[in-house]
């Protein structure tokens, strides 16, 4: 058992015949940021998606080991995922706003989840694009195309779009990998604002914004979690060779 809303026990994930995740124990610690680093291939992807059930469209995979949320394995058969996604909600590399309008991509959420009132979409719309640090350069274009926006906007409008539905866990697959410098920088300002109400688990190629944005990190290598723990530690006194050699650029 764990006093953590979402942790990890024995879990291992396979694609087919391939063991991409090995007896993975984790505690994602509520409230908090935690973030998941190592080399291309590592597998840390592959277990930021296992915490929602998004590898679940892939053929083939098999898991094994659990993942609990608030008390409850998410792969027991009786999950409803659709409720499980709402719940733990993504924010993917690449921006994907839909082909709509502004206020229709953070709207989408509530629809399909059956909101009707009109006046509860707008209110939510706006507190979700505030929420995500937007809303000053969108409040008077929420009728335009979302695809007008800006790289760094458009990401921010996925993030309110997630938050729409009120999640209580924040998954995001480098968020801001193909983002300049200034919007990285409004992304990762963000982060730190969201936190105060989600619990945020963040995959990241980047040393320099793990340290920075994060109050937990995780190590993976080769399917394996070799070191989890706070991010300073993990960042100036690592307990094991193999993580300081990574942190520290010697590989990866």
């Amino acid at each position: 058992m764990s006093d953590n809303k979402l942790y990890t026990r024995k879990f291992d994930f396979f694609y087919g015949a391939f063991h991409a995740l090995k007896n993975i124990n984790i505690d994602i610690q509520t409230n908090r940021v935690t973030a998941l680093i190592g080399p291309s291939g590592c597998g840390k992807s592959t277990f930021l998606r296992s915490l929602n059930r998004m590898n679940d469209i892939i053929p083939g995979i098999c898991v094994n080991g659990e993942v609990v949320l608030d008390g409850k394995d998410i792969y027991e058969r009786n999950v409803d995922v659709v409720d499980l996604r709402r719940r733990v909600g993504m924010v993917f590399q690449k921006s994907n706003p839909f082909p709509k309008s502004i206020f229709e991509n953070v709207a989408y959420g509530l629809r399909i989840n059956g909101e009707r009132n009109r006046s509860v979409i707008s209110r939510r719309v706006e507190e979700s694009l505030k929420d995500a640090a937007i809303w000053e350069e969108v409040k008077d274009r929420l009728g335009e195309s979302a695809m007008d926006l800006s790289g760094g906007q458009q990401q921010r409008l996925c993030i309110a779009r997630a938050l729409a539905v009120k999640p209580e866990i924040i998954l995001m697959d480098e968020p801001a990998s193909a983002l300049d410098p200034i919007a990285t920088q409004k992304i990762e300002e963000l982060i730190f604002e969201l936190k105060k109400n989600y619990t945020i688990v963040i995959v990241t190629h980047n040393m320099q914004q793990a340290a920075r944005v994060s109050d937990y990190t995780a190590f993976f290598y080769l399917g394996e979690l070799i070191e989890f723990g706070e991010t300073d530690q993990i960042f100036t006194k690592p307990g094991l060779k193999k993580t300081e050699d990574y942190v520290t650029g010697r590989f990866g």
